[in-house]
Parts: C-alpha cells; sequence; structure tokens
C-alpha cells in the first residue's frame, strides 16, 4: 500500500507545517481498518506521538518565529524519516496541536523495530536546528511514547492511550521512549552491540545501495541516479539510510560508513553507460577531513569513475557544522571538477547565505516544495520565487518527490531541469538500474 503523506488534500493539512491533520488522521486510520481483510486478523497499525519539548523556551528566547520554524523543521525531518524508513509501505504524519505530532504506519513490524525506529527518530528530532537569522542553532527535546494496535483500537483509543503514556513519561525526567503498556520495551540489542554489529556489517558488504533514477525535464530520459543505502539487520529489521548514520555517528564510524557507501556506489557505477551522473551524500564528519576532496578524488580513481560524473549532496545539517570548513572543502572539489548540489532546499529555514557563499551548482528542491503546487497558488508562486531566485544565479534545479502526472508536467512548464521520484522509478538494486539505462 502506498503512502498516503503525499496525497493528503489541502483542507485536511495542517496550515504550519503541510502534514496531515487529525481529521486526515481519523480518516486515514478508519480507511485502513476497513480495508483491512476480514479474514487477516487484526489491521496492524503502529503509532507514535512524538512531543517536542522547548518550543516555549524557544518561542521566549528567540520569538515565535523561530519556534514556528523550528516545528516546520521537525515536521520535515519526520516526513524525511518515514519516506526512508517505511518505502512503500502505508503511512501517514501528522500534526495533531502545537509541538505534537503523530506517526501512524501500516503493516507488520516487531516490537523491537518499532523501538528501535522510535529511538532513530529521537536522535533526528533532537539534532541542532539553525536559527533563521542565522545566529547559531536551537535544540528541541522530543518525548516518543509508542504502542501497536489491538483488536478493538481505533483513533480515539490510541490517541487516548498515546497521550497518558507521554504524560507519564512527561513526570519522569530523562525518558524519551515509552510504550503504552506502561513499561519501556528493552531493546533487541544494546547500543553497543547494534553499532559492533554495523562494523561487521561494512566488512562484510552486507550495506545494501539502492539507486534513485533522476531524469530530465525536457524529454524524460535518465540522466543518472542518487546512491542511497540501507541495512536488514537479522534482529532489528530493515534499518534506512538516516538510522544507518545514527548508528554509525554513536559508535564513531559515520566517515568509514560514508567512504563505503560511496566505494560500492561508483564501483557499481563503472558499468553504467558514458555520461551517466551519479549523485552521492555526503556528511558533516566527511566535510570534517581537511584532506577529504584528495581523498575523494583518489578513490574515484582508483575505482575509474570521472569526477566530472559525480555530484556530492549536502544539506543543511551538513553545513551547521562549519561553514568556513565546508566551504573550503567545497572549493576544492569544485577545482576537482565535482558537481556541488544543496539537497532538501526547502525543508528547513532556507538560509540563502550559504547560496552566497558556497560553490553551489544545483539546488535540489524538497519534496514538500511540489507537494501542493497544482491545488494551491500560494505554493505555485513560493515554486516560482524558488526558480527565479535559481535562474538568476544560474544554478540548475532537481525537484525530488515527484508523484503525479500533474507535478512532473508542471516543473517542466517552470523550465526545472531535472526530477525524481515514485511517479517514474522507486530507489533500486543495481543490476536493475543497469538494466533499465542499458535497454
Amino acid at each position: 500500500m502506498a503512502s498516503v503523506a503525499d496525497t493528503v488534500d489541502n483542507d485536511s493539512r495542517d496550515a504550519l507545517t503541510g502534514l496531515g491533520d487529525v481529521q486526515q488522521l481519523r480518516r486515514t486510520v478508519a480507511e485502513w481498518c476497513a480495508d483491512w481483510p476480514h479474514d487477516g486478523g487484526t489491521c496492524p497499525i503502529h503509532a507514535m506521538l512524538i512531543t517536542l519539548g522547548r518550543i516555549e523556551t524557544v518561542n521566549v528566547a528567540f520569538g515565535e518565529d523561530a519556534g514556528d520554524g523550528a516545528l516546520v523543521e521537525a515536521a520535515q525531518r519526520i516526513r524525511h524519516f518515514a519516506v526512508d524508513e517505511f518505502e512503500s509501505s502505508g503511512w501517514l504524519a501528522s500534526r495533531l496541536s502545537g509541538s505534537n505530532f503523530m506517526l501512524v504506519a501500516l503493516g507488520e513490524c516487531s516490537r523491537e523495530r518499532w523501538q528501535w525506529l522510535a529511538e532513530a527518530l529521537a536522535d533526528a528530532l533532537a539534532a541542532p536546528i539553525a536559527n533563521p537569522d542565522g545566529s547559531g542553532s536551537l535544540r528541541l527535546s522530543p518525548r516518543i511514547a509508542l504502542m501497536r494496535s489491538g483488536e478493538n483500537d481505533d483513533v480515539d483509543s490510541i490517541l487516548d492511550r498515546l497521550s497518558e503514556v507521554s504524560s507519564q513519561m512527561r513526570q519522569s525526567h530523562g525518558r524519551r521512549i515509552g510504550w503504552s503498556s506502561g513499561t519501556i520495551e528493552a531493546a533487541p540489542r544494546s547500543n553497543i552491540q547494534l553499532e559492533a554489529d554495523l562494523l561487521a556489517a561494512i566488512d562484510r558488504d552486507e550495506i545494501e545501495i539502492l539507486f534513485q533514477p533522476q531524469y530530465s525535464l525536457v524529454d524524460d530520459r535518465i540522466i543518472g541516479a542518487e546512491a542511497l543505502a540501507r541495512w536488514h539487520h537479522p534482529v532489528v529489521g530493515l534499518i534506512g539510510a538516516s538510522t544507518l548514520f545514527q548508528i554509525a555517528e554513536r559508535a564513531d564510524h559515520v566517515a568509514q560508513l560514508s567512504r563505503h557507501i560511496a566505494s560500492r556506489a561508483l564501483e557499481q557505477a563503472t558499468s553504467w553507460p558514458p555520461g551517466m551522473q551519479l549523485s552521492l551524500n555526503i556528511t558533516p564528519a566527511d566535510l570534517a577531513v581537511d584532506n577529504f576532496a584528495i581523498d575523494f578524488a583518489r578513490l574515484a580513481e582508483r575505482i575509474g569513475f570521472s569526477l566530472n560524473r559525480i555530484t556530492l549532496e549536502i544539506t543543511e545539517q551538513v553545513l551547521l557544522a562549519d561553514l568556513e570548513r565546508v566551504s573550503r572543502v567545497l572549493q576544492q572539489l569544485k577545482v576537482l571538477d565535482v558537481t556541488i548540489a544543496l539537497d532538501d532546499f526547502g525543508a528547513g529555514f532556507c538560509n540563502f547565505r550559504y547560496l552566497k557563499v558556497l560553490p553551489i551548482d544545483c539546488l535540489k528542491l524538497d519534496r514538500s516544495m511540489v507537494e501542493g503546487v497544482i491545488e494551491d497558488e500560494r505554493d505555485r508562486a513560493i515554486f516560482r520565487a524558488i526558480m527565479g531566485m535559481g535562474k538568476a544565479l544560474d544554478l540548475r534545479v532537481l525537484v525530488e518527490g515527484i508523484e503525479t502526472q500533474k507535478q512532473r508536467d508542471f516543473c517542466a512548464a517552470e523550465d526545472c531541469e531535472y526530477y525524481q521520484g515514485f511517479f517514474r522509478a522507486e530507489p533500486m538494486a543495481p543490476h536493475q538500474f543497469l538494466n533499465l539505462v542499458t535497454r
């Protein structure tokens, strides 16, 4: 079942974050239960109630605009996390009120995996958020209540049970994950064990590389692909890229994981037709190394993949680390003829200073920038304003998250160059992508 997160109508969207609202949550859960086969047992719904602490402190210290911006950023992190972890399964992210969010997913999922997903999402939400005025960053304090639906559960009982757990957790300082059963589930493996498992998985080449095809909007030809990673853990289950890197960060092995993914992706891409581009994501740990550019160039040379066919994607989180250092490393990569793309543009605060001081070649628009352009005139106006800025700065534009023909046609009419999304192709295994580009 496909995600409903990107098909929410405007009347059921939260005005601030663009996520679904309570009405959409009620409709979605009711539809899941009604459509579930009656002979298939209880409809398997998993739910997280996410409460973000410190919002009131942010409002007092930095102003309500900063608080609203932090909520928007948190919503985007929840959305991106769900897209990464749940892939094509049914899920919905919604904002209930204030700093309360809900994430629900349909399908079989072990209690252990749901616990790990909550831990990983809490880590993502606790990461620094840039102040819109550029004056440093702020942090939120997430608290997540979990449950798996029972035979007699509906939306109201789910909300009641999770709210009760969240309230209990608020009284227990230091607890950030709790179950509706009233007990915290013991993790299937300790952090230390999971970190050791990751290192072993890298050594055994168990990190799977997928490729998300990218297309030209002029003629729909494939121009390349973005490399993505996931890990099928034998106990926890499927772990997407976001959680994968959070585990690596706890183990202080982000650079090692990033290099492994880059190496495997480059090796797979050597069999692609000439001119096909490879996009790779780079992390703060990568750019913290002064000789990263030279090491990366040597890696590509050893594997035999031309640097001018590589796009390195950076996010705002990368830039929060040390803008001066990042700028210096990116300038070195530019000299080596590597393309630099600013990923997830529009998902955060969109600090336009980055476009001035960094050698950016391409803006990669976040899926939230295109979700409402067909129905909402304000969304279209914002999209066109960003396109105008990109053209003025001589930046190419790639749009993520294209799900429909209408979205694709709109972006083409606005002179975007490239796109990717489930409308044309989901992420696929290396051999599937090779077959696609050599047909």
